[in-house]
């Protein structure tokens, strides 16, 4: 049971492993794409399709049928990654549901644990496989995978680390399970993230430096940052600030960016994107602005 590209490779690893045998897949159903709104396939049901395994789309686990459904194919594991639905009890209760949830919990337990370790400025993050029960993401681990996060590593990069570690701990897990003895969370360690919104992209350079280039790497892709003005920042870096300098003020022109101050230290900025225009340079972008060092970006 799962859906984006995170599942796919845990599919993919499971069913090239002879010791298994993936009788069906459970996923999200099609989803309009773009600005065209082509009805596209989750990449773990064109994977599925591909290896001859039957695929099923509900709107709802809790649909009418849904859990006899599954029932009927007799599964001896339930394997769950990123699929975006709550698994109901009358699912729960047919076989053990693995989760491969993409932090160590019982941090960022919710729907943008990736997110939500590169917004934090995590050195480290890693996956984690649960034993699921009815809360969210609160049953007990059987086991993990660490992963250290450099200052450098964005969403995409992170999200394709993982998933290989999902995908190469799933296996593992599934052929050990009978000698693993779950450990329970700590629930007074816990913490939750929340299904990102575009509004989460919005940054001003009252902000410090480092909150700005985290939000960053974390919404690589979607939604981006960009500013109250609707201007996107589509590529920035940590750079030294000046003492004194106000929040948006433009400290040094360099040649591959602008160097603007933040509310603690300053950023580079390379590219930007005004509204309703084709991405640009950010040297190109302020001297069509007619703005030099010492004018505010904002």
């Amino acid at each position: 049971m799962g859906t984006p590209d995170y599942a796919e490779k845990i599919l993919a690893a499971l069913l090239a492993d002879d010791v298994f045998d993936v009788v069906a897949v459970f996923t999200q159903p099609d989803r309009p794409v773009g600005r065209k709104k082509v009805l596209t396939a989750p990449p773990v049901k064109r994977l599925a399709l591909e290896a001859g395994v039957p695929v099923h789309q509900p709107d709802s686990l809790k649909e009418a049928g849904v859990a006899e459904e599954i029932a009927a194919y007799r599964p001896e594991y339930i394997v769950v990654a990123a699929y975006g639905m709550l698994l109901p009890p009358s699912i729960l209760r047919i076989a053990p549901c693995i989760n491969l949830h993409a932090s160590l919990l019982p941090r960022y337990r919710g729907a943008s644990p990736i997110q939500e370790a590169l917004l934090h400025g995590d050195s480290e993050t890693g996956v984690t496989a649960m034993l699921m029960e009815e809360g969210l993401d609160s049953g007990p681990v059987l086991a993990w995978r660490v992963r250290e996060i450099p200052l450098s590593m964005r969403k995409l990069e992170l999200f394709e680390r993982l998933a290989g570690d999902a995908a190469s701990l799933t296996p593992a897990v599934l052929k050990g399970f009978g000698a693993i003895r779950p450990l329970p969370q700590c629930d007074a360690e816990a913490t939750y993230c929340h299904k990102i919104r575009r509004g989460d992209g919005e940054v001003d350079f009252t902000m410090p430096a480092r909150a700005i280039y985290n939000r960053f790497r974390a919404y690589e892709g979607w939604p981006g940052i960009f500013l109250p003005s609707g201007l996107k920042l589509l590529d920035v870096a940590l750079a030294d600030g000046e003492p004194g300098a106000k929040p948006g003020e433009i400290l040094r022109l360099e040649e591959d960016g602008i160097v603007v101050a933040c509310g603690e230290g300053a950023l580079k900025i390379r590219q930007v994107q005004p509204p309703s225009k084709k991405a640009m340079e950010a040297l190109s972008y302020i001297r069509g602005k007619r703005l030099d060092v010492a004018d505010s970006l904002l």
